[in-house]
């Protein structure tokens, strides 16, 4: 056997195990930290609901987090904006993100787990958690994507590779 190949081989009988994907309560322990998550759209709270929109379209995100000397503040949403500013008949142009935002909204610190995340969402109703530094700083945005992503990821590979449509056939509607 010639070098590359014995190279090879013992590559693969050395090679590290492939890491199990198991979706349990210990996946949902792991800090906030193990989701992939974006860096948060920020804006000042004197900024306009029209500087808002348009971050909002350029990054192609669903939330802009409101800060006030760097610290967050509020955060402001596709919903907030609809809801508050254009259903009202408020001009974009000259209201101030800090009239329509949701003020102090919830925000968890990177050691979270993600469990804490998803009942934050859950009970709140929230599709964005911020995600703050010891300072208040904001560093991340949890989105309900990031969630659905994380557990698309740690489903094991038998699941992921279900075919789309049971093999199983009735010819009755209720199955029976």
């Amino acid at each position: 056997m010639d070098d590359e190949n014995l190279d090879e081989e013992l590559n693969i009988l050395y090679r590290e195990p492939e890491r199990m994907k198991v979706l349990n309560s210990d996946t949902f322990r792991l800090p906030v930290g193990h989701l992939k998550v974006r860096k948060p759209v920020m804006l000042d709270v004197r900024q306009s609901v029209k500087e808002a929109i348009n971050m909002m379209e350029v990054k192609q995100f669903g939330c802009v987090l409101v800060t006030r000397s760097d610290a967050l503040a509020g955060i402001l949403t596709e919903r907030d904006i609809i809801l508050k500013a254009l259903n009202t008949g408020l001009d974009p142009d000259s209201t101030s993100i800090e009239t329509i935002m949701t003020p102090n909204p919830e925000s968890v610190e990177r050691e979270e787990s993600i469990a804490v995340v998803m009942n934050a969402m859950h009970v709140g109703g929230y599709r964005h958690v911020p995600v703050v530094d010891e300072h208040n700083i904001p560093v991340a945005v949890v989105s309900v994507k990031d969630i659905i992503g994380f557990i698309v990821e740690n489903f094991s590979e038998e699941v992921l590779n279900v075919p789309p449509h049971p093999l199983r056939h009735s010819d009755t509607q209720d199955g029976g």
